[in-house]
């Protein structure tokens, strides 16, 4: 770097003179005049042999790194070729996605599903789980749900259902769950619970479409049927023995209906969400809303949630699985 600036300002090369004004040995100087030659940097005059003139560093890097550049280029593009190669690949791999379930089994239609659910019981031999939603079911329902409840209990086949607590106020399945239960069947009630769930030996769960259909998905994946069942044993373990309403006092179930309303409100979920978190219907929600308002003195649902918390009915959200 040295010598070549020397040169640059001198306009030839001499090399006594450049040792002693650059403090350099002369073996020294005529390495560095090999190098700077071996690169190009510097020319021989055409006309003098013996003078040596600087070439331009630019036009010499040009030369010198047009292989290195062409050898990137090549690089450059076998890389491009192997992610296209790669790419089609994964096309192949999302096709096979589609065709293959994975675990996963859409059922479409309401009678589709009913066949399914019959199926499975006849072929479960050791435990059902079930989370019911909503506090209502129809009677040609829980007629079609006793047959195959009875013949499943009869071959020993352990059930536990859990509902909504609104399921207590309900005629019909305050009647279906004392004959089932004298049968052996287990039934637990809960304020909120996390869905329409129903498991057959620990092995294949079924759970609702998306949508406002009737149609179910079938889950067969070890890994996902298993933590399904967690979520079950959750809510199972802070849910409470099923009895009528009238049992354990109509004004004291209401209480507890509205401190989790009351809660829910304070959360900021909208009627539609919490009469669907509730089993009940959204009319049955915005009446118990209304009246927890009027209650309150509360003017907007904001007032009411804080009222409440300031007169501690918001309850421990700790005896809540989610909580």
């Amino acid at each position: 770097m040295a010598l070549y600036q020397w040169v640059v300002g001198n306009e030839r090369l001499d090399p006594d003179r450049a040792a002693r004004e650059l403090g350099l040995g002369r073996d020294e100087v005529d390495a560095a005049v090999t190098a700077l030659t071996e690169l190009g940097l510097l020319k021989a005059d055409v006309d003098d042999p013996a003078r040596l003139r600087p070439v331009d560093p630019d036009l010499v890097a040009a030369v010198v790194t047009n292989s290195l550049e062409k050898s990137i280029r090549d690089q450059q593009a076998e890389l491009h070729h192997i992610r296209d190669r790669f790419a089609s690949l994964r096309g192949h791999y999302l096709d096979s996605l589609r065709r293959v379930s994975v675990g996963l089994e859409l059922v479409p239609g309401l009678q589709e599903v009913r066949a399914a659910l019959n199926r499975a019981s006849a072929e479960c031999t050791e435990e059902i789980l079930t989370s019911q939603p909503g506090g209502t079911r129809a009677p040609g329902v829980l007629k079609e749900a006793l047959a195959r409840d009875t013949e499943m209990l009869s071959r020993g086949v352990r059930m536990r259902t859990l509902y909504h607590h609104t399921a207590r106020f309900n005629g019909p399945s305050q009647a279906y769950v004392a004959l089932v239960s004298g049968l052996g069947a287990e039934y637990r009630t809960a304020h909120e619970l996390f869905g329409r769930l129903i498991v057959f030996d620990r092995r294949v769960a079924f759970i609702p479409e998306q949508g406002d259909g009737w149609g179910a998905v079938v889950v067969r994946e070890p890994s996902v049927v298993h933590f399904l069942c967690e979520v079950f044993e959750q809510y199972w373990t802070h849910a409470e023995p099923f009895s009528d309403a009238a049992t354990d006092g109509l004004e004291a179930v209401a209480k507890d209906i509205d401190r989790t309303i009351v809660r829910l409100l304070a959360e900021g979920m909208k009627d539609e969400s919490i009469a669907r978190r509730l089993g009940m219907s959204l009319r049955t929600a915005r009446k118990h809303i209304a009246d927890i308002m009027e209650t309150l003195g509360a003017e907007s649902r904001f007032q009411a949630g804080a009222l409440a918390a300031r007169h501690g009915l918001l309850g421990d959200p700790a005896e809540s699985p989610t909580g």
